[in-house]
């Protein structure tokens, strides 16, 4: 019996840090958009590179473990030197392997992950193995005896799997926290309006929401100021179109200007908690699956779960790599004492 069994990718992530890279902005009257950029055609310096284990399914694994959590990981590898060295990697993160996927013929995958000077990333992602798992590969009896699935993203051949997967979650009782990617809300709502509706808790930051919604964030004009509101209004219509999938509760994450929540009855607004930004991955993992545990630490507390998963997203974007800095429950509850005027604003309209 598991407290949580995840599904996701596995990859090898590569850092890459360069001086040479320029933040560039675009605007138009229905939205701001920033690209980084390197001089077309010049052989560019590399300032710092390393790589790490990373991918949704393990990264959330991995704090999950940490939290205490018996864990277990169900993702798919290949057989090279990059899949023997994740294996190696999630053993010694206390997460049980037993049910993961190996192939013969295909590769693992990995990520290059390209650094800002302001701590934000691009990611230049090779699906591999992430991109063809199968139902027919799936130990269900694995998921039917977990108390929880967590459902990160699935790209690919594999975002086929979701809809038995949540199906199958549901007749046996077994709680949903999915995370999905963007390859897979490029669908829209409807494609996912039946897995939303049996899942206790869904993650997905601010792009992903607009993505899968249909709704664009717009920003202050001379005659409209929109950030003087307590919530914007399309981040609240986006929680309300992603409620009425029956969800439980649904999250959506802005980066540095926090995450928003809704439950049907309450809005929360969770404030981002301070950290000098050293790498924003990992950030969304560290928080949807911490908010995921804290609900059963906290007897479904909302306003403390988004507390807890705040700090440990901090903690994790102050790391290189998305599996450094994970914190434990005590070491949270520590933080926040230290931070008394950190809080949640609730709103109930």
């Amino acid at each position: 019996m598991y407290d949580v069994i995840t599904i996701g990718s596995a990859t090898i992530d590569a850092f890459v840090e360069s001086d040479a890279a320029d933040i560039v902005s675009v605007s138009t009257k229905q939205a701001s958009t920033e690209f980084m950029s390197f001089p077309y055609g010049a052989k560019v310096e590399i300032d710092s590179f390393r790589t790490a284990v990373g991918g949704g399914g393990l990264n959330a694994a991995a704090n999950f473990a940490h939290l205490g959590l018996k864990t277990s990981a169900l993702f798919k590898i290949g057989d090279d030197f990059m899949g023997k060295n994740i294996k190696h990697k999630v053993k010694l993160s206390g997460v049980d392997i037993s049910n993961l996927i190996e192939s013969k013929t295909e590769t693992t995958g990995f990520s290059i992950i390209l650094l800002s000077f302001e701590g934000n990333r691009t990611v230049l992602a090779h699906r591999g193995t992430n991109g063809t798992m199968k139902e027919s590969e799936i130990n269900f009896d694995a998921v039917k005896n977990a108390k929880w699935l967590y459902i990160a993203p699935l790209n690919g051949k594999s975002g086929a799997v979701l809809d038995k997967l949540a199906q199958f979650a549901e007749e046996h009782n077994v709680n949903v926290a999915i995370n999905p990617g963007s390859s897979s809300l490029k669908r829209g709502l409807k494609y996912f309006e039946k897995i939303l509706s049996t899942a206790e808790v869904v993650v997905m930051n601010k792009e992903e929401a607009s993505l899968v919604t249909k709704i664009e964030v717009r920003p202050d004009t001379k005659t409209e100021n929109f950030s003087s509101e307590a919530i914007h209004p399309d981040i609240k219509a986006m929680l309300d179109k992603l409620k009425s999938t029956d969800a439980k509760v649904v999250i959506i994450t802005d980066g540095k200007h926090g995450v928003y929540a809704y439950d049907g009855l309450k809005y929360y607004i969770c404030p981002e908690f301070p950290a000098k930004v050293v790498s924003t991955l990992g950030a969304g993992d560290a928080l949807s699956s911490t908010f995921t545990a804290a609900l059963e630490y906290t007897n479904w507390n909302i306003e403390k779960s988004l507390m807890l998963a705040s700090v440990n997203a901090a903690s994790i974007v102050s790391h290189f790599g998305a599996q450094e800095g994970f914190l434990t429950f005590e070491e949270m509850e520590q933080r926040l004492k230290e931070t008394p005027d950190f809080c949640v604003d609730v709103l109930q309209l």
